[in-house]
């Protein structure tokens, strides 16, 4: 009997099409949805982007980082930097944001790899801090206080007066369409990369590194070459996503860019009750929260406090999260990364199920 490894299911299967179908939705929305659900959507999707990273890093990787709001603020400051002092439009300057995150991800790298456990879980937070008390001192972006985008940077953007034209709305409301079909494509290359990377050596790799990293570097795995591969990858698709994040507020503050409650705490809590270790699961977490946050939005402080019951509860009752604990009783999987064997079968023979 011969065998092949498969990783396909035929639930991934039936996804892969309702996926495509729900992307050719995505893509035209704007032309029959309000201003107010684009808006929600970009949120939806920014979020899920930064969910992804993180559960990439601490999920598959065992690298759990508290600082990732380094990345946001780094990739923000880059773009309206670049906007402000040089001139450059605010589309292509999001390139400059993931560039610039990826450069700030090489000295970061550096000093937190050196420590394991929570000690670099630490020192990721220790680096999101000092890189926000830096960027608070750049005075031409408004330093403490912050600043706004240039009214002329974001009424010229490029693509704001074709999108005006085709859905007859405001300069404010183009550019929240821009920014919403960027965030579409961002999520798609994030969840299509993630995937990709998954299914490859480097994804067998990156678990086993997570799972016992002498161990791995004893089957021959270049543990330090996968880690610095992921770390740099989420630092600069994170700059991205930071930069793009900030481009739809038009405006920037140290506090804001850097917030850790904004861009890592509730980024932990949607992976979290999610499902840790899943691709699925942030997908499930982003949806949970968003439902929360408009449920709870007139809460105040008690907000945040309902959060955190809900991520013990689910931590308690379900460690795995949510998608974990409907997979483990269903056994679906819709982005399936394990290799299964799976015989071969001949021609006029039939498979014994």
């Amino acid at each position: 009997m011969r065998y092949a490894v498969r990783t396909r299911t035929r639930a991934s299967r039936v996804a892969g099409v309702v996926a495509v179908v729900l992307l050719a939705v995505a893509v035209v929305l704007p032309a029959f949805a309000g201003r107010a659900l684009v808006q929600d959507l970009f949120f939806i999707l920014t979020m899920l982007v930064l969910a992804q990273w993180w559960n990439l890093l601490a999920g598959y990787g065992g690298m759990v980082s508290i600082g990732q709001q380094a990345f946001v603020g780094v990739g923000a400051y880059a773009l309206f930097g670049a906007v402000i002092l040089w001139g450059v439009d605010p589309l292509p300057a999001l390139l400059l944001s993931g560039l610039a995150a990826l450069a700030f991800a090489v000295p970061a790298a550096f000093f937190a790899f050196r420590l394991q456990g929570a000690y670099f879980a630490v020192a990721t937070w220790v680096i999101a801090e000092v890189a926000r008390l830096s960027f608070a001192q750049w005075k031409q972006v408004g330093g403490g206080t912050g600043t706004s985008l240039p009214r002329d940077a974001a009424k010229n953007m490029w693509l704001v007066e074709p999108v005006k034209s085709l859905f007859d709305v405001k300069t404010s409301a183009a550019r929240d369409i821009i920014a919403y079909w960027l965030a579409l494509v961002l999520l798609v290359v994030t969840v299509g990369g993630i995937y990709w990377l998954l299914r490859r050596r480097h994804g067998l790799a990156l678990a086993a590194v997570r799972d016992n990293l002498e161990a791995a570097r004893s089957v021959g795995v270049d543990a330090g070459a996968v880690r610095w591969i992921v770390f740099l990858a989420a630092g600069f698709a994170t700059g991205i996503a930071g930069g793009l994040i900030h481009l739809q507020n038009a405006r920037i503050s140290p506090d804001a860019a850097f917030s850790v409650i904004d861009w890592t705490a509730l980024v932990i809590f949607i992976v979290v009750i999610g499902g840790i270790g899943t691709i699925e699961g942030p997908v499930v977490g982003v949806i949970v929260f968003f439902v929360l946050r408009s449920l709870l939005a007139d809460f105040g402080a008690w907000y945040l406090i309902i959060l955190g019951m809900i991520g013990i509860a689910v931590m308690l009752f379900a460690p795995r999260g949510l998608w974990g604990f409907l997979g483990d009783r269903t056994g679906v999987q819709l982005f399936p990364v394990r290799r299964r064997l799976v015989p071969l079968v001949r021609r006029g023979q039939r498979r014994i199920q």
